[in-house]
């Protein structure tokens, strides 16, 4: 059931995608889950808030089962490697299919469809000395046609098939025609929908990665990943590179996990992001509310210390937010203590959601900065449960009540809840 909160985050977004493109790339045995109306579903609803969605399929599924049916062993599956003119014809049988059950599924949902000439590709050539023979890549995208069509309420279908300037056929990887795609499209989000899409390194979930990340992550403990998410993560990559702004990895098996990753902060699935997708920032006096709801639970669990809106909004200039695609996941305050060269790092809070990402780390190492630019040779905080992390990710050590400033000394004591007090020299 929707609650109001989720419709909240839902219009959140809206203003954001409006007028803007999303290119969605789908595996061909997505095609053929019982899931798929519902993600047809998920993409008229996307359409009906004014977010223009080219859709982009593969179809080794197919060509697998089609060799099957037939006897024949094809040459490659996927696109990358050689692909021999028996391989091809399948290819081309098996994608027109895929195609076609596509703009089915979209009549379905009172959408329409369309393909179209949209790839000029050419040969993949001879790659370490062997031929690819009929393997493709991308050459040109047909933005005019793929505009045209968006303008006119119409979904553009583009299988992994691209055709040269003689009228000759050559086969694609779909994950890098999607690639092609957004950045010729300038889309906004790139979506991968594929069976068990998530990255993960052993039984560690990944929700979100910067491109340096990613590359880490495939350099070096490459055998750590799934094989089947090693090519959209790589091929994330390229596109976060080339300038499409977030990459997503979804399980297309999810029920509305399209719409969970599109219009939800946590997401569903795996998140590729540029640099600017997270940030730190002076807090403003309309965060006062994100800040007050951020705390709520350490508050009830005796964590921190219960603070009003009114307390927030007066001292709103000494607290910062981290941002995740603009929205405050965690905070963070510093409060001087000029006279006697000191800081204070408080109300250190991250949403439960984005727990174990470094995030903490992060505003803790922010938190000091601020502090060297304040002029404080010093750096306290005062935790009740929280002092291993401040100790061993902050490098604080242990103090006491006498570290304080009087001031704050005498607050401390006042409140009676006997937080230990952890230092850092600056």
């Amino acid at each position: 059931m929707l609650h109001l909160t989720d419709l909240r985050e839902i219009l959140r977004y809206v203003p954001k995608f409006r007028d803007r493109v999303f290119v969605i790339a789908m595996d061909g045995a997505v095609v053929e889950d019982e899931n798929f109306s519902n993600l047809l579903l998920d993409i008229a609803l996307l359409r009906s808030l004014r977010v223009g969605v080219a859709l982009v399929h593969g179809a080794g599924h197919q060509i697998k089962r089609l060799a099957e049916q037939t006897g024949q062993a094809p040459s490659n599956i996927d696109g990358t490697g050689v692909t021999d003119a028996p391989t091809l014809q399948m290819a081309l049988t098996a994608a027109n299919r895929v195609t076609h059950e596509v703009i089915e599924g979209l009549a379905a949902v009172d959408l329409s469809g369309a393909y179209g000439h949209a790839l000029v590709a050419h040969p993949a050539g001879i790659i370490r000395g062997v031929d690819y023979q009929m393997t493709g890549r991308v050459e040109r995208v047909n933005v005019a046609m793929l505009q045209a069509l968006l303008e006119h309420d119409i979904v553009p279908v583009i299988p992994p098939l691209g055709c040269d300037g003689e009228g000759r056929t050559y086969r694609l990887n779909s994950d890098a025609v999607a690639v092609e795609v957004a950045r010729a499209l300038r889309a906004v989000k790139l979506i991968y929908l594929s069976a068990g899409g998530i990255v993960r390194r052993g039984d560690e979930s990944l929700r979100q990665l910067s491109v340096e990340e990613a590359q880490a992550l495939l350099t070096g403990a490459r055998a750590e990943i799934a094989e089947t998410m090693v090519s959209k993560l790589e091929h994330a990559v390229r596109a976060a590179r080339e300038g499409v702004p977030r990459v997503h990895i979804i399980d297309a098996k999810v029920e509305e996990g399209l719409l969970a990753e599109v219009f939800s902060n946590e997401g569903v699935g795996t998140l590729v992001h540029a640099n600017e997708y997270q940030a730190i920032r002076r807090a403003q006096k309309k965060d006062a509310r994100s800040i007050l709801k951020l705390i709520q639970a350490g508050v009830e669990n005796d964590e921190l210390v219960r603070r009003t809106r009114q307390e927030i909004e007066r001292q709103i200039g000494e607290y910062f937010v981290f941002e995740v695609d603009a929205n405050p996941v965690a905070c963070v305050a510093v409060h001087p203590y000029s006279e006697q060269r000191k800081a204070e790092l408080a109300c250190l809070c991250v949403d439960g959601t984005f727990e174990n990402q470094g995030i903490g780390a992060k505003l803790t190492h922010y938190a000091e900065a601020q502090a060297r630019a304040l002029g404080a040779a010093e750096l306290f905080c005062l935790s009740t449960q929280a002092f291993n992390f401040f100790v061993q990710k902050g490098g604080f050590r242990l103090g006491t009540p006498d570290d304080l400033p009087p001031a704050r000394r005498e607050r401390y004591e006042r409140t009676g809840r006997k937080s230990l007090v952890l230092t850092k020299k600056l």
